[in-house]
């Protein structure tokens, strides 16, 4: 696995709002720390060098504010 990002929020729309540290493409399987997929990435958002990603949530165990959230390799 590999740390793509930091998650922010949850957003009103019920989307899930991850500060990007690595680069994905949407559609891209998001992942907790366990391993386990809990969303996918729908958007990015916001200045190129420092992009956020709109990720729907496929589940309700999305962690809590500050959580790493992974990608597979």
């Amino acid at each position: 696995m590999l740390q793509i990002g930091i998650l922010l929020h949850k957003a009103k729309s019920g989307r899930l709002i991850v500060r990007l540290t690595k680069e994905v493409r949407p559609g891209t399987p998001v992942l907790d720390d366990k391993g386990r997929q809990m969303g996918k990435v729908v958007e990015l958002i916001g200045p190129v060098k420092a992009p956020y990603a709109s990720v729907t949530a496929l589940t309700n165990r999305v962690g809590k504010t500050g959580d790493a959230v992974f990608a597979e390799r």
